[in-house]
Protein backbone atom coordinates (compact mmCIF):
# COMPACT_ATOMS: atom_id res chain seq x y z
CA UNK A 1 0.00 0.00 0.00
CA UNK A 2 1.07 3.59 -0.66
CA UNK A 3 1.24 5.88 2.36
CA UNK A 4 -0.01 9.45 2.82
CA UNK A 5 0.68 11.38 6.02
CA UNK A 6 -2.27 12.91 7.87
CA UNK A 7 -3.83 15.33 5.34
CA UNK A 8 -6.58 12.94 4.15
CA UNK A 9 -7.56 12.26 7.78
CA UNK A 10 -7.69 15.97 8.54
CA UNK A 11 -10.04 16.41 5.58
CA UNK A 12 -12.22 13.62 6.92
CA UNK A 13 -12.29 15.05 10.46
CA UNK A 14 -13.30 18.47 9.12
CA UNK A 15 -16.00 16.96 6.89
CA UNK A 16 -17.44 14.89 9.76
CA UNK A 17 -17.61 18.03 11.94
CA UNK A 18 -19.39 19.96 9.16
CA UNK A 19 -21.85 17.10 8.68
CA UNK A 20 -22.78 17.05 12.37
CA UNK A 21 -23.04 20.85 12.49
CA UNK A 22 -25.32 21.00 9.45
CA UNK A 23 -27.55 18.23 10.83
CA UNK A 24 -27.59 19.63 14.38
CA UNK A 25 -30.93 21.41 14.19
CA UNK A 26 -32.58 19.02 11.75
CA UNK A 27 -35.48 16.87 12.87
CA UNK A 28 -34.96 13.12 12.75
CA UNK A 29 -36.60 11.42 9.77
CA UNK A 30 -36.35 7.76 10.77
CA UNK A 31 -34.24 7.09 7.68
CA UNK A 32 -30.90 5.26 7.92
CA UNK A 33 -28.07 4.78 5.45
CA UNK A 34 -29.90 1.91 3.75
CA UNK A 35 -32.75 4.36 2.92
CA UNK A 36 -30.51 6.97 1.30
CA UNK A 37 -31.73 8.79 -1.78
CA UNK A 38 -29.79 7.85 -4.94
CA UNK A 39 -29.18 11.51 -5.74
CA UNK A 40 -28.73 13.26 -2.38
CA UNK A 41 -27.09 10.38 -0.50
CA UNK A 42 -26.82 9.69 3.21
CA UNK A 43 -26.31 13.35 4.14
CA UNK A 44 -30.13 13.45 4.11
CA UNK A 45 -30.57 10.58 6.58
CA UNK A 46 -30.44 10.34 10.36
CA UNK A 47 -26.96 8.80 10.14
CA UNK A 48 -25.67 12.33 9.46
CA UNK A 49 -26.92 13.55 12.85
CA UNK A 50 -24.12 11.81 14.75
CA UNK A 51 -21.66 11.01 11.99
CA UNK A 52 -18.20 10.26 13.32
CA UNK A 53 -16.35 7.44 11.55
CA UNK A 54 -13.25 7.67 13.74
CA UNK A 55 -14.28 5.38 16.64
CA UNK A 56 -14.77 2.51 14.19
CA UNK A 57 -11.67 3.38 12.15
CA UNK A 58 -9.64 3.42 15.36
CA UNK A 59 -11.12 0.06 16.42
CA UNK A 60 -10.19 -1.47 13.07
CA UNK A 61 -6.64 -0.18 13.50
CA UNK A 62 -6.36 -1.48 17.08
CA UNK A 63 -7.47 -4.93 15.98
CA UNK A 64 -5.12 -5.06 13.00
CA UNK A 65 -7.93 -5.21 10.43
CA UNK A 66 -6.86 -4.45 6.84
CA UNK A 67 -10.26 -3.07 5.82
CA UNK A 68 -10.22 -0.44 3.07
CA UNK A 69 -12.51 2.60 3.13
CA UNK A 70 -14.58 2.98 -0.03
CA UNK A 71 -17.57 5.18 -0.91
CA UNK A 72 -17.80 8.87 -0.14
CA UNK A 73 -15.60 8.77 2.96
CA UNK A 74 -12.81 7.70 0.60
CA UNK A 75 -13.94 10.45 -1.76
CA UNK A 76 -13.57 13.03 0.99
CA UNK A 77 -10.10 11.71 1.79
CA UNK A 78 -9.24 12.31 -1.88
CA UNK A 79 -10.55 15.88 -1.66
CA UNK A 80 -14.25 15.61 -2.58
CA UNK A 81 -16.32 18.47 -1.17
CA UNK A 82 -19.57 16.49 -0.87
CA UNK A 83 -20.46 15.45 2.65
CA UNK A 84 -21.74 12.02 3.65
CA UNK A 85 -23.36 10.29 6.60
CA UNK A 86 -22.09 6.75 6.19
CA UNK A 87 -18.91 4.69 6.15
CA UNK A 88 -18.45 1.86 3.63
CA UNK A 89 -15.68 -0.71 3.89
CA UNK A 90 -14.11 -3.43 1.73
CA UNK A 91 -12.05 -6.30 3.14
CA UNK A 92 -10.69 -9.50 1.63
CA UNK A 93 -13.33 -11.86 3.08
CA UNK A 94 -10.75 -14.36 4.35
CA UNK A 95 -12.21 -16.44 7.25
CA UNK A 96 -8.93 -16.09 9.16
CA UNK A 97 -9.40 -12.31 9.28
CA UNK A 98 -13.06 -12.36 10.36
CA UNK A 99 -12.47 -12.66 14.14
CA UNK A 100 -10.46 -9.43 14.24
CA UNK A 101 -13.15 -7.69 12.19
CA UNK A 102 -15.87 -8.94 14.55
CA UNK A 103 -13.84 -7.78 17.57
CA UNK A 104 -13.47 -4.30 16.12
CA UNK A 105 -17.19 -3.91 15.42
CA UNK A 106 -18.16 -5.36 18.80
CA UNK A 107 -15.87 -2.89 20.59
CA UNK A 108 -17.91 0.05 19.22
CA UNK A 109 -21.27 -1.61 19.95
CA UNK A 110 -22.12 -2.03 16.29
CA UNK A 111 -25.35 -3.78 15.31
CA UNK A 112 -25.27 -5.98 12.20
CA UNK A 113 -27.92 -6.91 9.64
CA UNK A 114 -28.05 -8.80 6.35
CA UNK A 115 -29.03 -7.19 3.05
CA UNK A 116 -32.73 -7.57 3.92
CA UNK A 117 -32.27 -5.84 7.25
CA UNK A 118 -32.54 -9.02 9.33
CA UNK A 119 -30.33 -8.73 12.45
CA UNK A 120 -27.15 -10.78 12.61
CA UNK A 121 -25.09 -11.82 15.63
CA UNK A 122 -21.75 -9.97 15.96
CA UNK A 123 -19.97 -13.24 15.18
CA UNK A 124 -17.04 -13.69 12.75
CA UNK A 125 -19.20 -15.89 10.49
CA UNK A 126 -21.62 -13.00 9.95
CA UNK A 127 -18.89 -11.03 8.17
CA UNK A 128 -18.30 -13.80 5.63
CA UNK A 129 -21.41 -12.72 3.73
CA UNK A 130 -20.75 -10.62 0.59
CA UNK A 131 -22.20 -7.59 2.39
CA UNK A 132 -23.14 -6.83 5.98
CA UNK A 133 -24.99 -3.68 7.01
CA UNK A 134 -23.93 -2.11 10.29
CA UNK A 135 -24.95 0.69 12.59
CA UNK A 136 -22.92 2.04 15.48
CA UNK A 137 -23.14 5.14 17.70
CA UNK A 138 -20.82 7.02 15.34
CA UNK A 139 -21.37 5.59 11.87
CA UNK A 140 -23.41 3.13 9.85
CA UNK A 141 -22.75 1.66 6.45
CA UNK A 142 -21.85 -1.48 4.54
CA UNK A 143 -18.96 -3.87 5.12
CA UNK A 144 -18.32 -5.70 1.84
CA UNK A 145 -16.08 -8.41 0.41
CA UNK A 146 -14.96 -9.02 -3.18
CA UNK A 147 -17.69 -11.71 -3.35
CA UNK A 148 -20.28 -8.94 -3.70
CA UNK A 149 -21.13 -8.52 -7.41
CA UNK A 150 -19.15 -5.57 -8.72
CA UNK A 151 -19.93 -5.93 -12.42
CA UNK A 152 -16.74 -6.29 -14.44
CA UNK A 153 -14.53 -4.87 -11.69
CA UNK A 154 -11.97 -7.06 -9.96
CA UNK A 155 -12.12 -5.28 -6.63
CA UNK A 156 -9.77 -7.70 -4.88
CA UNK A 157 -7.01 -5.88 -6.79
CA UNK A 158 -8.24 -2.60 -5.29
CA UNK A 159 -7.22 -3.86 -1.85
CA UNK A 160 -3.62 -4.22 -3.02
CA UNK A 161 -3.61 -0.71 -4.50
CA UNK A 162 -5.14 0.98 -1.45
CA UNK A 163 -3.48 3.99 0.17
CA UNK A 164 -2.72 4.28 3.88
CA UNK A 165 -3.17 7.58 5.71
CA UNK A 166 -1.37 8.00 9.04
CA UNK A 167 -2.05 10.65 11.68
CA UNK A 168 0.40 11.95 14.30
CA UNK A 169 -1.06 9.59 16.91
CA UNK A 170 -0.25 6.57 14.74
CA UNK A 171 -3.79 5.83 13.50
CA UNK A 172 -3.63 4.13 10.10
CA UNK A 173 -6.62 4.25 7.77
CA UNK A 174 -6.57 2.38 4.47
CA UNK A 175 -8.62 3.80 1.61
CA UNK A 176 -9.18 2.97 -2.03
CA UNK A 177 -7.11 4.80 -4.65
CA UNK A 178 -8.63 7.69 -6.58
CA UNK A 179 -8.69 5.84 -9.90
CA UNK A 180 -10.25 2.72 -8.38
CA UNK A 181 -12.87 4.80 -6.57
CA UNK A 182 -13.79 6.51 -9.83
CA UNK A 183 -14.16 3.09 -11.47
CA UNK A 184 -16.39 1.91 -8.63
CA UNK A 185 -18.52 5.03 -8.90
CA UNK A 186 -19.06 4.61 -12.62
CA UNK A 187 -19.81 0.90 -12.28
CA UNK A 188 -22.56 1.57 -9.71
CA UNK A 189 -23.91 4.41 -11.85
CA UNK A 190 -26.40 6.13 -9.54
CA UNK A 191 -26.73 9.92 -10.01
CA UNK A 192 -24.65 10.66 -6.90
CA UNK A 193 -21.97 8.17 -8.01
CA UNK A 194 -21.64 9.67 -11.47
CA UNK A 195 -21.54 13.19 -10.03
CA UNK A 196 -18.88 12.27 -7.50
CA UNK A 197 -16.84 10.38 -10.09
CA UNK A 198 -16.85 13.45 -12.32
CA UNK A 199 -15.70 15.63 -9.38
CA UNK A 200 -12.81 13.29 -8.59
CA UNK A 201 -11.86 13.01 -12.24
CA UNK A 202 -11.92 16.81 -12.62
CA UNK A 203 -9.78 17.40 -9.54
CA UNK A 204 -7.28 14.81 -10.77
CA UNK A 205 -7.12 16.61 -14.13
CA UNK A 206 -6.50 19.91 -12.34
CA UNK A 207 -3.53 18.36 -10.52
CA UNK A 208 -2.13 17.07 -13.81
CA UNK A 209 -2.73 20.40 -15.54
Amino acid sequence: MNQMIDEPLERLRAAARRTRELALNRAATGLGHEDADDDVGTIGTDDALRFDPFPLLEALHRNGVQAVVIGQVAGIMHGSTELTGDLDLLWDGAPAHAPALAAAFTSVNAQLADEKGIPLAPHPDSFLRPKVQFTSPGAGGDCCTPALPWGTLHVREFLDRAITAVDPGGLEVHYVSRNDLIRMRRAIGRPKDLRRAAELDSSASDRRG
